[in-house]
């Protein structure tokens, strides 16, 4: 453990309880390596509550259940960009839009699992919008998910800081997004007509999973990082169960379900297609 100065002690004991309960709830693997980070980001709850410590937290946690979501949204992690790994968007664009054209249907589905703040969620929209320009009798919708109810709600608000759209064109800021003024200067909102074709919805990857298939394709990147295989090969072949055939998953630069499955074969840059 940390021999860091800190408010409050956190004991091997009550780490372990957290890392459990977390394991428990949403299968996320919480490393040794990891327990001032849960210190840092509970410690918070503890304040926020005016109890005198982590085993008054716990236990407060235990009698509480509406404190659960606060527990496992200090504890999940939120790195998102806009147009975050460009390649995998320029595959639904030159790829995957192309094949369905091709297919003749007039329903295009996908699902953005681990949406966080709705960065990804909002490129494919933007992709899929401009990709269908011409197709004004395709529907398409994105299912978009997470965990965390706090960083679900900022993505179905469609409200970001300017600068946190450095990376998206300045065609697509004029074409999809508000520019706010007075009270919301410097930020910009999600125009009305793109965020229409998502559903934000709050899903444990544990769980059921509220998402009617088949799917055309699944982001689901930097998610499985913070599983352990066993939960990994269980995650891909629920996936593969509501894609279509020959349909797609992406995942993060950093992961690989090379050895986790027989259901997906490598088709490009952390781009897979299903074979079985």
């Amino acid at each position: 453990m940390s021999s860091e100065k800190r408010e409050f002690d956190f004991t091997r004991k009550q780490f372990v309880w957290v890392r459990d309960k977390l394991y428990e709830h949403c299968g996320i693997v919480l490393s040794d390596h990891k327990e001032s980070m849960a210190y840092n980001r509970l410690v918070r709850r503890v304040r926020d509550l005016k109890l005198d410590g982590f085993e008054a937290y716990l236990s407060y946690l235990d009698s509480h259940p509406a404190e659960f979501n606060q527990f496992i949204n200090a504890l999940t992690t939120n790195l998102t960009a806009f147009f975050r790994e460009a390649h995998h968007f320029d595959y639904v664009r030159d790829t995957i839009v192309p094949q369905i054209r091709q297919s003749g249907r007039r329903t295009t589905r996908c699902w953005s699992a681990g949406c966080s703040l709705g960065e990804e969620t909002y490129s494919l929209a933007m992709t899929l919008a401009e990709s269908f320009a011409n197709m004004p009798s395709m529907d398409w919708r994105i299912h978009a998910t997470d965990i965390d109810s706090d960083v679900l709600a900022h993505g179905s608000s469609g409200i970001y800081m300017r600068e946190r759209l450095n990376a998206v064109p300045d065609r697509q800021l004029h074409r999809w997004f508000l520019k706010g003024s007075g009270s919301q200067a410097g930020k910009v909102k999600i125009k009305p007509e793109l965020r229409r074709h998502i559903d934000f919805q709050q899903v444990n990857l544990m769980a059921d999973w509220p998402i009617d298939g088949p799917l055309d394709f699944i982001f689901c990147r930097n998610v499985m990082i913070y599983f352990d295989q066993q939960t990994q090969a269980r995650l891909l072949s629920r996936m593969a169960e509501l894609l279509r055939p020959d349909a797609y998953l992406f995942i993060g630069h950093s992961e690989s379900i090379n050895k986790l499955t027989d259901r997906f074969r490598l088709v490009g840059k952390t781009i897979y297609q299903k074979v079985k």
